[in-house]
């Protein structure tokens, strides 16, 4: 299982929401996880609402 806490950890390098459904993208398409686990809310001033929803999208 994939953690987006494990994700965030990881990649120190970004700054921004947007930038983070860019590294989710690609870590899953690398990676042979097949759940996703959203454990913590991303600390970036530009979280949308459907913040869950677009990180869950971009993994599958």
């Amino acid at each position: 299982m994939l953690l987006l806490s494990e994700v965030i950890i990881a990649n120190p390098q970004v700054e921004n929401f947007e930038a983070l459904v860019v590294v989710l993208k690609q870590v899953s398409k690398g990676s042979d996880e097949r759940f996703f686990r959203m454990d913590v809310k991303p600390d970036y001033v530009d979280v949308p609402d459907n913040w869950e929803d677009r990180l869950e999208a971009a993994f599958y």
